[in-house]
């Protein structure tokens, strides 16, 4: 497997005392307070972001994002692992460098935890111990939701009309794997006590280019970060933030397996859900996973039999094609997940969030004797996303065991330090660790260097495959100072 994929994570932001709460200004404190920064003074070049083209052949009206430079040094902090750590909207956001396969993506969306809670620990002793908190999660429970974004690339030629309909009913069943989990309901819609997806109450609509409001199950944002004509870029934001390591595996590598597919020319069997809407708020409410979907028609199916559909599918493609160990692996983990959901979910309480935090919850009302009303059980659900190490509930699952891991420890701190070899963040973040005193700034698809003179000299990186460790690490260790890198290049 190898497409370059990467994800996005909006982190939540609380205080102790709520009402000294500034969301804005504290998030931008907490990414300033970065402590391995290695061009803090650098910017982010916009020149080639454009959120408001429409993968439907427009562009929106609105106003594109283009901060003077002193805003966008405290908006922006380029990451010498390749990723950005900045703010949007009031909360403070992390994306991880372009990975290959959906190994990478948890090892650097984990390294990403580190860095945040890093940068909190730095805050609070900053400000005198003031007690701030930072959760991994997608909601606030008061009817706020922030965003989990997926990025897939792919070429141009796959035709957007066909990832709508194939990608549809995968997506609306994907959170019975995907899901992290959550108390209550919010958005207006009907009650849970407890619910499979954060992010499902908040889906409103079936294509668009919102993200705030009137969410879409497909995004249309047409913003490949890459040469336009070559490629487009998938923008998932139906997909819940993942604290358990087989979660997010799963989350991203299923669909980096459909789209592997889709783009191979494969034939998926047609499934047409009646309301793809109201069918993903009934996916999450259904805990024992045997809830029947309607279909056009007047059909029905379940969740699981959904993805049974594009797994049989996957399996059938493969079986004539060759075969990765990687992609071997997500259908093998992505098989027996099912067969465990169809069994008993609670045969899944070491792997997946949902099913974790489910039993975690159920186990401490048993103790202390109290419903799903309590306030003590939302505190509980927003603890299980505390990103401190010492005070979050997933990592207490993790010391004691109780939960499965993919990764070592020495491979997310790995991640937090070093870019991926296989794509053009090795590339920025080698530049930004290398000559940091020469960076302006950087960008998924350009590095800016100042070397003293009236020009800022921009190297283009608009092919994510470019720029590797393979193409370029000669080059850079051949390259004492950044003029020497300039002068080798346009040489």
């Amino acid at each position: 497997m190898v497409r370059v994929i990467g994800t996005e994570t909006e982190f939540g932001i609380a205080a102790r005392n709520v009402e000294s709460l500034d969301p804005v200004a504290h998030s931008l404190q907490l990414i300033g307070q970065c402590p391995a920064l290695p061009a803090p003074h650098a910017i982010w070049d916009y020149e080639n972001e454009n959120p408001l083209l429409d993968a439907r052949g427009f562009e929106v009206e609105g106003e594109r994002e283009r901060p003077g430079p002193e805003y966008n040094r405290l908006l922006n902090k380029p990451l010498a692992n390749g990723g950005r750590l900045y703010v949007d909207g009031a909360h403070p956001e992390y994306s991880t460098p372009e990975c290959t396969n959906p190994r990478q993506v948890v090892a650097f969306e984990r390294a990403g935890e580190r860095i945040l809670a890093a940068c909190l620990c730095a805050m609070s002793q900053a400000r005198g111990n003031e007690q701030f908190l930072l959760y991994k999660n997608n909601s606030d429970g008061k009817g706020n939701s922030y965003g989990y974004h997926e990025n897939y690339l792919l070429p141009r030629s796959v035709s957007f009309d066909r990832l709508i309909q194939v990608l549809l009913p995968f997506l609306v069943t994907r959170p019975i794997y995907a899901g992290a989990g959550k108390v209550g309901a919010e958005n207006q819609t009907n009650p849970a006590e407890y619910q499979i997806s954060q992010r499902a109450d908040f889906f409103e609509c079936l294509v668009d280019l919102n993200t705030m409001v009137k969410r879409p199950i497909i995004n249309t944002r047409d913003e490949p970060h890459a040469d336009f004509s070559k490629y487009r870029r998938l923008h998932v934001i139906v997909g819940d933030a993942n604290m358990a390591e087989v979660s997010t595996y799963l989350k991203v590598g299923t669909l980096a397996v459909v789209l592997g597919m889709i783009e191979a020319g494969a034939e998926f069997p047609k499934i047409e859900l009646e309301d793809p809407v109201q069918a993903l708020k009934e996916v999450s409410r259904d805990l024992d996973v045997k809830r029947s979907l309607k279909l056009a028609g007047g059909r029905s199916t379940s969740a699981i039999g959904v993805q049974r559909v594009y797994l049989k599918t996957a399996m059938d493609f493969y079986a004539c094609h060759e075969l990765d160990q990687i992609t071997k692996d997500i259908l093998v983990r992505w098989e027996e997940v099912l067969d465990k959901l169809e069994q008993d979910p609670m045969l899944l309480v070491r792997e997946l969030d949902w099913v974790a935090k489910r039993q975690m919850i159920r186990s401490y009302m048993e103790r202390k004797g109290c419903g799903w009303d309590d306030p003590r059980i939302a505190m509980l659900d927003l603890q299980y996303h505390d990103i401190r190490s010492d005070k979050g509930l997933y990592y207490t699952l993790e010391r004691g065991n109780r939960i499965d891991r993919l990764l070592q420890d020495s491979e997310i701190e790995r991640a937090g330090r070093l870019p991926p070899p296989d794509t053009r963040a090795y590339f920025r973040g080698q530049c930004l660790m290398r000559y940091p005193r020469s960076i302006y700034g950087a960008s998924w698809t350009s590095v800016l260097f100042d070397v003293g003179n009236t020009t800022i000299k921009k190297i283009p990186l608009m092919d994510p495959l470019r720029g590797t460790e393979s193409l370029t690490r000669e080059l850079l260790e051949a390259s004492e100072s950044a003029e020497s890198l300039l002068a080798r290049l346009t040489a």
